[in-house]
């Protein structure tokens, strides 16, 4: 789909505050709130803007570690990416799934409160997952640069 101007600034201000009122959002983008409401709508209908979520602060509800795991897997079962996918899926701690091509399969976000929370998920629930050759831990220190935006 050909984006023009218009649709571009709207979604620069989307992705900047989801949460921005109809009007405000209009104003921001120099449309009227008929225009605005026309191009969001089309911009759904083409895909474009699939959801509008909330972005949760983990800190901000108790959770002070956050853990990147990349996963590869013994490929032997055929089964084995879907079993480790459905097991990891009922890790609680367990906020982001993604599978790879290459020499990574598996990458895990995972949240504890704490490096003791941290420890009994990862020795209880994370190293039991099945099919599982190598495991390696990334424990995330800071976070310098975070968009879900794209150059628009």
């Amino acid at each position: 789909m050909s984006l023009d101007e218009t649709d571009r600034r709207i979604l620069r201000h989307l992705l900047a505050e989801p949460d921005l009122g109809r009007a405000d959002l209009a104003e921001r983008a120099g449309v009227t709130q008929a225009t605005l409401w026309r191009r969001v709508e089309r911009l759904r209908e083409k895909g474009v803007i699939t959801a509008t979520r909330a972005r949760i602060d983990w800190k901000a509800l108790g959770f002070a570690v956050e853990v990147s795991l990349r996963f590869t897997l013994d490929k032997t079962n055929p089964r084995a990416f879907d079993e480790f996918i459905e097991g990891a899926r009922a890790v609680a701690e367990v906020v982001g799934i993604e599978t790879f091509l290459g020499l990574v399969d598996v990458r895990l976000n995972a949240v504890a409160r704490d490096m003791g929370h941290w420890q009994e998920v990862y020795r209880e629930r994370i190293l039991a997952l099945p099919h599982i050759a190598e495991v390696e831990a990334l424990m995330l220190i800071s976070t310098i640069k975070e968009s879900e935006g794209v150059p628009l």
